[in-house]
């Protein structure tokens, strides 16, 4: 199946493992040339050396975009040194740890940041250049836990605010042909995540959750994510206005009617 997306310049955040490493290596390997994102020059370094062309095709930039004016200067970079990416991946988030609902405003504004604003501030810099292209993607990775209760309530608040804000932009900027939609990732395994930890710390816990939580039976991998982002990516998602689309194993409950 041609993607339609060879020679397209494309960024992803959060790509120095899991499943943003997934996704950067897929578009790669359809021919996209990939800026990267992550605070570990060697998990990017890793990445990079896996991709057809190298670093003489794609660019690797180390930087912690949750630090304040960091997303501008990754425009700048990539506007001086590769150019403004058509398509744009928004990996970056996770709970930091924060489970505590009575936790202080301080923590609740990392969450926010790290799941929604930043994600916000690149659309900001770069969205306007796709509009005046007339072509562009962009999908953010939110999580089964903006649609359902799963996780710290501080999570799950900002991925429904992400999921939310990218059915809403969706529509304002589709009459300039820029696609916006968001997976909800349910249970994945990624190696040192979360549910590699607790296998090894409480087996008896995850061999529960499997079975009363996972329809599938079973956790998902970074592939099945990625695999499904890629396309997203592509000529081929061109209906995808605002799409919001559970990839879960089943583990939701819910009727998706989006």
């Amino acid at each position: 199946m041609e993607l339609g997306i060879k020679g397209k310049l494309a960024l992803v955040t959060g790509s120095g493992r899991g499943i943003g490493n997934v996704i950067a290596l897929g578009l790669a390997n359809e021919g996209a040339r990939i800026a990267v994102v992550s605070r570990s020059k060697a998990d990017l370094n890793s990445l990079i050396a896996k991709m057809p062309g190298g670093s003489k095709n794609h660019i690797a930039v180390v930087l912690d975009l949750e630090k304040e004016k960091s997303p501008r200067l990754l425009f700048n970079k990539l506007r001086k040194s590769f150019g403004i990416p058509e398509i744009i991946v928004h990996n970056l988030g996770g709970t930091l740890d924060i489970k505590d609902p009575f936790c202080s405003i301080q923590q609740w504004r990392r969450v926010y940041r790290f799941n929604f604003e930043v994600a916000v501030e690149i659309n900001s810099l770069i969205v306007p250049y796709l509009q005046k292209n007339k072509w562009g993607r962009v999908i953010h990775i939110s999580s089964i836990s903006a649609m359902e209760n799963h996780g710290p309530v501080t999570y799950c608040a900002m991925k429904a605010a992400l999921t939310a804000y990218t059915r809403s932009f969706g529509g304002v900027v589709a009459p300039d042909g820029v696609v916006v939609s968001a997976v909800l990732p349910g249970a994945v395994f990624t190696k040192g995540g979360y549910w590699d930890q607790v296998s090894k710390s409480n087996p008896k816990h995850v061999k529960r959750f499997l079975a009363e939580r996972q329809r599938i039976g079973r956790f998902g991998s970074p592939e099945e994510i990625g695999n499904f982002v890629v396309f997203l990516c592509s000529e081929l998602a061109s209906f995808n206005t605002g799409s919001i689309i559970p990839v879960d194993g089943g583990q939701g409950r819910g009727y998706f009617g989006q």
